[in-house]
């Protein structure tokens, strides 16, 4: 409805200005490093990947270059887009950077600071900023989920959550959980003094449950409705969960490996065995990636299964073939 300036809603804007002429701080939480978390061209659609990974690189524009997040691989940004060679490139998504940028522009007078892994690298780097925040020398201050815990600042009076739909939509049993205690901490860094607080959270999707219970902070009904979601779709705490993952550099061998891996358990344990995955990302460092999941219902004797899964495991490494593939086994790892 052309109500928004940048990524910043009008709510929002007036809320941070009556903070600020009243002399108050204000913190604004995104999720998000870097500038943004894509660039893409607009002539043919290419999107820059990582050369050893399997995803996009991650514009950081104090530095000029694309960064990947998984394995640290940079390059310079490109001035045309390398598989056109159109100069029309656009980004797409924000991270804390662009946020930064766009306040010194909708608030010239204002002190912006910014805190993120890029920012708090340098050996005394978080301990700067926390105390020029404190001292009152910054007015606004970005952040990643850093900014979420633990800090306590008297004279912040109001907490953005830039956008919230980046978190719900994880890929992850636990993401409604995790959105939900984000959030509510996020909130408690607003008001810590006698004044009361306000927190702003910005979403396409205000009538969600999740942002409903924070908003009305119903612990008990996200619980209930968490609890209850995972005993349908066997989540813990209902089920115990082992997470297999196998890395090889040679895609066909992995997926033969894991097919037969995965046909193994499925006669040799009687619970529900699921895979072989690729995960959202699939390859990283050269390495492709399968994951296979058990879950074991409570009413299973824990000892009993992982001795059949150990000897399934044996007997994969004894398999000549595939012996070169790494397997790794991660229990409970939410």
């Amino acid at each position: 409805r052309k109500q928004m300036k940048g990524h910043f809603s009008d709510t929002l804007i007036n809320e941070i200005s009556t903070a600020l002429s009243l002399g108050e701080q204000v913190i604004l939480f995104q999720n998000r490093r870097g500038f943004a978390p894509v660039i893409e061209c607009m002539t043919c659609g290419h999107i820059p990947q990582c050369p050893q990974c399997d995803v996009s690189l991650t514009y950081h524009k104090f530095k000029s270059q694309l960064r990947c997040h998984y394995c640290g691989y940079a390059m310079g940004k490109p001035s045309n887009c390398h598989a056109c060679s159109s100069i029309d490139l656009t980004t797409k998504g924000f991270g804390t950077e662009q946020i930064e940028l766009e306040l010194v522009s909708l608030f010239p007078n204002a002190k912006c600071g910014r805190m993120d892994q890029d920012t708090t690298r340098g050996k005394y780097g978080f301990e700067k900023i926390i105390d020029s925040f404190k001292n009152q020398e910054i007015d606004i201050l970005v952040g990643t989920q850093m900014l979420a815990k633990g800090l306590d600042f008297d004279n912040v009076s109001l907490v953005g959550i830039m956008n919230a739909d980046t978190m719900l939509y994880h890929p992850d049993f636990r993401a409604f959980e995790r959105s939900f205690q984000l959030m509510t901490q996020v909130a408690g860094r607003a008001g810590r003094s006698e004044k009361q607080g306000k927190v702003i959270i910005q979403t396409y999707n205000p009538l969600h449950n999740t942002i409903q219970q924070v908003t009305q902070n119903d612990y008990e009904g996200m619980f209930k409705e968490q609890m209850y979601d995972r005993q349908i779709y066997k989540y813990p705490p209902y089920f115990r969960l082992i997470k297999i993952t196998l890395k090889h550099r040679d895609f066909d061998k992995l997926k033969e490996g894991a097919m037969w891996l995965y046909q193994v358990m499925s006669q040799a344990l009687d619970m529900p065995v699921l895979g072989p995955e690729e995960p959202a990302i699939n390859r990283i460092r050269n390495e492709y990636i399968r994951t296979i999941m058990v879950k074991i219902p409570h009413t299973q004797p824990i000892g009993s299964t992982k001795t059949r899964l150990q000897k399934v495991l044996n007997s994969f490494e004894a398999v000549a073939n595939y012996r070169a593939i790494k397997v790794g086994v991660n229990v409970d790892f939410y």
